[in-house]
């Protein structure tokens, strides 16, 4: 499941310069991401960043197919963002032929590409290269991290061991006693004052 958060600002007002941040799971935040990004905004020169609209989704990177970018590809498509900036290039997405795509796609349309932890700009030659190494080295990520997580489940399925649930066939009852139990468990109370 995927969600997402559009800056109001962004769907109403022309946008200059477009921030994007993605986590993969609703159990990871934006948090590390933020701090850089902001200080970097504020280091710019305003008349040189215009608008600035906020993107973000909480979705897998292996695809393209989540809620803020779709919003945020919509604003690129028709021209109101002219420049991109993400933390990493990793948070745009982790294929290296879904990455390399959409950096021709922002080259065509004339949209600048600032990826603050890769020090990278697709205005040059070199930026170009870095970006598409790279591109090529979080698909080699992924892949690598789906290998792990296979070999280590294959390797507790054969020293016998499960996971995921309760074994087979085991039924989980709920009994009488703990349904008529109206005892609500509460911690104990901590003396503040007898800490150091």
């Amino acid at each position: 499941m995927s969600n997402s958060t559009i800056s109001p600002a962004i769907v109403q007002d022309v946008s200059q310069t477009a921030v994007y941040l993605r986590v993969s799971t609703s159990q990871q935040t934006t948090r590390s991401q933020k701090p850089d990004l902001e200080r970097w905004l504020a280091a710019q020169e305003p008349d040189k960043l215009g608008k600035v609209g906020w993107y973000s989704d909480t979705a897998t990177g292996k695809n393209m197919d989540r809620p803020g970018w779709q919003k945020l590809q919509a604003a690129i498509n028709t021209g109101r963002v002219k420049k991109l900036v993400v933390w990493r290039l990793d948070r745009l997405g982790r294929t290296a032929s879904g990455l390399c795509k959409l950096f021709e796609d922002l080259q065509a349309k004339d949209v600048r590409l600032v990826s603050l932890k890769d020090s990278i700009d697709l205005g040059t030659a070199s930026g170009r290269l870095i970006a598409n190494v790279l591109a090529s080295v979080a698909a080699y990520e992924t892949e690598i991290r789906g290998e792990r997580v296979k070999a280590g489940q294959a390797a507790a399925q054969a020293a016998g061991k499960t996971w995921g649930g309760s074994p087979k066939g085991r039924l989980l009852k709920v009994t009488d006693e703990q349904v008529s139990c109206d005892t609500i468990w509460t911690p104990p109370s901590t003396n503040t004052s007898s800490w150091g």
